[in-house]
């Protein structure tokens, strides 16, 4: 298994770190490992932002089906009196 050493962490963002993990119950290290695991895991996908929130909803709701309502025709434009002053 390979090593990697980060130096020059802003204190901020190691405390942050440090906060982090104590929720989750894990050390610093096996923190920062889940966090690096969970941005690659789909690096390799295209999508964007909204394709990545449309999933993720889709996973918590299994997708909703709506009813499209019926169009009505559209209005007649105005009459314009184009030769007038």
């Amino acid at each position: 298994m390979a090593m990697l050493t980060i130096r020059s962490i802003e204190e901020d963002l190691k405390h942050r770190l440090r906060v982090r993990a104590a929720r989750a119950g894990r050390s610093m290290e096996e923190e920062a490992r889940c966090i690096l695991r969970d941005a690659l895991a789909d690096g390799d996908e295209p999508d964007g932002l909204g394709s990545r929130i449309h999933a993720r909803v889709m996973a918590l709701t299994g997708g909703v089906d709506l009813a499209v309502p019926p169009r009505s025709a559209p209005r007649p434009p105005p009459e314009l009196d184009v030769g007038a002053p």
